[in-house]
């Protein structure tokens, strides 16, 4: 029986901005390209093809293994952020199909790693973790002999140095656990599928890689043989489209098939239509490089650069196939692949994001947290999307919200959203996003709850100001200071013993007459039948007169207001109780 080929296993390299994710491939590739980024921060996606012929001779601890290795080598993905990390997808799931979580093991998880658990969670992605930086640890000491095993690094280190780091590597799995993953150092595994895997190392002295790699081997082999199958057509996903000089290139990654320079290809666009084109410039990457070298032809797994023919856009973390004039079938394929995961329902918020595996997984995340969406898109919120979430404050105000992940708002329609109408929330770190997303809807349904409450009962306090009297009777014009809730029009005052004083007819501030008066606003305002010298002359608070069921209903729903409120409403009832003692018990 004939055995199957199989593929590189293609591993996202993931984590926090500083944490060693591109030290890491350097040290494999025994490169440094590190020092030449920008503030030491990934510019590029870095592919790295490593060869298992390499990484037998640099990391003879595999033959440890004790088998008998098919897979040809690693396709490993250095990602600078969650778009180029989300924009790795493919129908089903993650198109990595392992990947390595890098964590500095002196800092812990971050607000980066947090999200980058979320997605790997999501898209069902398994992972190992690198505890990097160990070297940092105090006191630790590098032995210089090949032969000690990692296990054995660690055991040998002086006894504060062993229980600083046993702390470090306990709390990071608490943390861990809080996500749902149970995990533990490698070599204390038994069975591997059911935790996750935490490898110590240091790039700098490379203690650890070694291990890395055995383990990364091990996985491989034992979980993703079926997986790393290679199939006949050409698939593919383009990660990113960079500019050269005049040329624009389509970085992408190859996971099936082969693709040759002759081929014409069918690339999808927003609403999964494919487009043909033919292939300029067929570039793939060198083995332990990061350079490009032309090619006929290459084989799946593979990252390549791509110069189309045809010029049209090209949207990241889009789907790409060999074009063999079945257009339909190709059409289908897209369709699925890419609306699947954009399912939007008959009402709720707008939602926005800079490329599609980011749109998949804000979606995800906004379905899990029971976040409605009506209308799903890629690019910047535009005037559009203003006037959809506009539309919802009549259907229902929790929904007169977009929601941006990783973009900005249209540069020519700068005040959009200004109105107050419609929230516009943007956030780079998609939790942060979803956690405003719930902080926001939760206080408008507080908001709402409270206006209806309200609406039937106002809650206000006022402070008279005595050196405002500007009429002592028929009506009464005085000045007032609203210490709590509001003042408005019609309703009806008592003073400190409960005793009645009359409606608001009228209210000014700054000699306009207005509506309501909100805390803290210094007003005038008119009662009839009121005589201020007889009545008001020894007071200094004024209350609104409250029906005992309104009291009983306020109370009941005082979730909704304030501590200044709910204070209020007690002192009222204190000042009610001098007249009826049992007044609203």
């Amino acid at each position: 029986m004939e055995t199957k080929k199989i593929r590189q296993p293609i591993v996202a390299v993931v984590g926090h901005v500083d944490h060693g994710k591109t030290s890491l491939l350097d040290s494999l590739r025994g490169s440094s390209v590190q020092t030449g980024e920008a503030g030491g921060i990934t510019q590029k996606i870095s592919f790295t093809l490593y060869p298992i012929e390499q990484l037998m001779k640099f990391f003879p601890a595999i033959n440890k293994l004790g088998i008998s290795l098919k897979i040809p080598g690693f396709l490993f993905i250095d990602t600078p952020g969650h778009a180029s990390f989300t924009n790795l997808r493919k129908r089903g799931g993650s198109l990595a199909d392992l990947a390595i979580l890098v964590i500095d093991i002196n800092e812990g998880i971050k607000p980066q790693t947090q999200e980058v658990i979320q997605i790997l969670k999501m898209n069902k992605t398994p992972f190992i973790i690198v505890l990097n930086k160990i070297d940092n640890i105090s006191g630790w000491k590098n032995f210089s002999s090949q032969d000690i095993d990692l296990k054995k690094r660690v055991e040998l280190q002086a006894i504060n140095v062993r229980q600083n780091f046993d702390e470090k590597y306990l709390t990071l799995i608490g943390s861990l656990n809080s996500f749902g993953f149970d995990a533990d150092l490698f070599y204390n595994i038994s069975d591997f599928s059911k935790k996750i895997a935490l490898v110590p190392i240091s790039c700098r002295t490379k203690e650890g890689l070694s291990e890395l790699m055995m383990v990364l081997c091990g996985l491989s082999q034992k979980y993703l043989e079926k997986r790393l199958e290679v199939t006949e057509d050409g698939k593919g996903v383009i990660l990113e489209i960079k500019k050269e000089k005049s040329m624009s290139f389509a970085e992408s990654i190859l996971y099936s098939g082969t693709l040759s320079k002759d081929d014409k290809i069918a690339v999808a666009d927003i609403e999964g239509k494919p487009r043909a084109t033919k292939i300029r410039i067929l570039e793939e990457i060198v083995p332990l490089s990061f350079k490009f070298q032309p090619k006929e032809k290459v084989y799946a797994a593979t990252g390549m650069r791509i110069q189309f023919i045809e010029k049209f856009d090209i949207l990241p973390g889009m789907p790409f196939i060999v074009f063999k004039n079945n257009l339909e079938e190709i059409e289908k394929i897209f369709k699925k692949e890419i609306l699947e995961n954009i399912k939007t329902q008959k009402q709720g918020i707008i939602a926005k994001a800079d490329s599609l595996g980011s749109l998949e997984a804000l979606l995800s995340l906004l379905r899990e947290n029971n976040i409605p969406v009506i209308k799903a898109g890629i690019g910047q919120i535009n005037k559009t999307d203003i006037a959809s979430a506009k539309a919802n404050l009549k259907i229902n105000p929790l929904d007169a919200l977009i929601a941006g992940f990783n973009v900005s708002i249209d540069e020519d329609s700068p005040n959009l959203g200004k109105s107050g109408e419609v929230k516009i929330l943007t956030e780079d770190v998609i939790y942060k996003l979803i956690d405003n997303i719930k902080k926001f809807r939760e206080e408008k349904r507080k908001k709402i709850e409270k206006e209806k409450l309200l609406g039937l009962s106002i809650l206000c306090k006022t402070r008279i100001l005595p050196q405002f009297i500007f009429r002592n009777t028929k009506p009464a014009i005085f000045g007032v200071r609203v210490e709590t809730g509001k003042a408005i029009s019609e309703i009806h005052l008592i003073n400190s013993q409960g005793e009645k004083i009359g409606r608001i007819k009228n209210i000014q501030s700054e000699n306009k007459s207005v509506s309501e008066a909100s805390q803290g606003m210094e007003v005038a305002i008119s009662i009839p039948g009121l005589n201020f010298e007889r009545q008001l002359k020894n007071e200094t608070f004024l209350y609104s007169d409250l029906l005992e069921s309104q009291f009983r209903n306020l109370k009941k729903n005082k979730d909704v207001l304030s501590s200044s409120e709910i204070s209020l409403l007690q002192e009222i009832a204190e000042i009610k109780r001098k007249q009826k003692s049992d007044w609203g018990l």
